[in-house]
C-alpha cells in the first residue's frame, strides 16, 4: 500500500481504477475515474461522488460516500441504486432540482445559483448547465434547471464539474478554477470547438476532458489536448 493510500483510507481489496493523486495548493487529493460523468474526489479521507451509475463501477465494494452530487435527472447520471450502494449514516445528497422530485430520501437541493457547505473545508456552488445550440435545447433545457457544480477545498482548490451543457453565460463566467471537467459529447454537450472556447474562457491550470463517448459521434480527444497547447495541462483519461 502507497503512503498515501495510508494517509487517505486506500484498500488492497478495492476495485482498482485510474485515478490521479495530486498536491495542488498543499492540498493532497486523489481523483478517481469511472467512466461517462462518474467520478470520485478523496479529500482529507473523505469520499466525494459525482454522477454515480452502477453500470460505470462497483459502487458496492467502493468506500461509502461522505457528500454524494448529481447534476441532473437524465439515467446516466443519476441512478438510486448507485447512491444506495454509497451511502452511510450522515451521507450528504446534493441534487438538483428535477432529481429531488423523484428523489427516495433526505437530499439538499440545487437550484443554479447556489452554494452549500455540507462539511468541514468543502464548498459546494452549482453552476446553470444547459444547452444553447438550436437544435440541441431539448436535451438540457435552460428552465430545467440542471447543474454543474464547483467544489472548493479548504478556501483553496477549486474543481468545476460542467454537467451536460454547452457554453453558457454562468459558465464563462467561472473564475479561479485549478482543476475543470468539461464535457465533450456530441450532439448532446459541447462539439471540440466549443470546449476549447469553454477552456479558454475559463483558464483551469488542470483540464479533464469527460462525458466524451458512448454515443455515435466520438470525439478525438488528443486533437482537442493538441488545439488546447500551451493553454493548459490537458490530461486525457479513460472517462469515456
Amino acid at each position: 500500500m502507497s503512503l498515501f493510500s495510508k494517509l487517505f483510507g486506500g484498500s488492497s481489496t478495492q476495485p482498482a481504477y485510474p485515478s490521479d493523486e495530486l498536491n495542488i495548493k498543499g492540498e493532497k487529493l486523489r481523483i478517481t475515474f469511472f467512466a461517462h460523468a462518474s467520478i470520485a474526489i478523496e479529500y482529507e479521507g473523505r469520499h466525494i461522488y459525482l454522477d454515480p451509475v452502477m453500470e460505470n463501477a462497483d459502487y458496492e465494494k467502493l468506500p461509502k460516500a461522505d457528500i454524494i452530487l448529481v447534476s441532473h435527472s437524465h439515467y446516466d447520471h443519476f441512478d438510486m441504486a448507485a447512491i444506495d450502494a454509497l451511502l452511510k449514516e450522515g451521507t450528504h445528497i446534493l441534487v438538483d432540482k428535477t432529481s429531488a422530485e423523484s428523489f427516495q430520501g433526505d437530499c439538499y437541493t440545487m437550484l443554479p445559483g447556489a452554494v452549500a457547505e455540507p462539511m468541514a473545508n468543502i464548498r459546494v456552488e452549482a453552476v446553470a448547465a444547459y444547452n444553447t445550440s438550436e437544435h440541441q435545447l431539448q436535451f438540457h433545457p435552460k428552465e430545467r434547471e440542471d447543474c454543474g457544480y464547483i467544489l472548493t477545498l479548504n478556501n483553496a482548490v477549486r474543481i468545476y464539474m460542467s454537467g451536460d451543457t454547452e457554453p453558457t453565460d454562468e459558465l464563462r463566467a467561472v473564475r479561479d478554477i485549478d482543476i475543470a471537467f468539461i464535457s465533450v459529447n456530441q450532439p448532446y454537450t459541447m462539439t471540440p470547438e466549443q470546449a476549447i472556447e469553454a477552456v479558454k474562457a475559463i483558464k483551469p491550470t488542470i483540464y479533464y476532458p469527460y462525458h466524451y463517448g458512448q454515443v455515435d459521434e466520438p470525439t478525438d480527444v488528443e486533437a482537442l489536448a493538441k488545439k488546447l497547447e500551451g493553454v493548459c495541462d490537458v490530461r486525457i483519461r479513460p472517462l469515456a
